[in-house]
């Protein structure tokens, strides 16, 4: 998995790239933690994400929390085998997803 983030002011984007499982998550969730002081928009980008597990999940799931009192979070661009993971755990609803970054 890589993870490239872009901050522009208090807007963060990160894109992952790969397999969000297991293995790779500890690795988002320490980038993320890191990275959020004076965030007040992130955005998750997931154009290029080829797998998700209930790791990668789990991490989504403490950044949209971790935003929460400050700001907002939007996973951007899930295709459609990752839809199907957030429909199928019901995370579709418990995220904002947006098919443009820009929305």
């Amino acid at each position: 998995m890589d993870v490239r983030m872009n901050k522009e002011g208090a807007k963060l984007t990160v894109e992952v790239v790969g397999r969000l499982d297991t293995m790779t998550s500890p690795q988002l969730e320490k980038s993320l933690s890191s990275s959020l002081d004076g965030i007040k928009e992130l955005i998750i980008d997931l154009k290029e994400l080829e797998y998700i597990s209930s790791a990668g999940l789990r991490v989504l799931i403490g950044a949209a929390r971790a935003m929460a009192p400050v700001g907002e979070m939007k996973v951007a661009n899930p295709n459609e085998s990752i839809m199907d993971v957030f429909s199928l755990t019901g995370f579709d609803s418990a995220l904002t997803i947006i098919r443009d970054p820009e929305e």
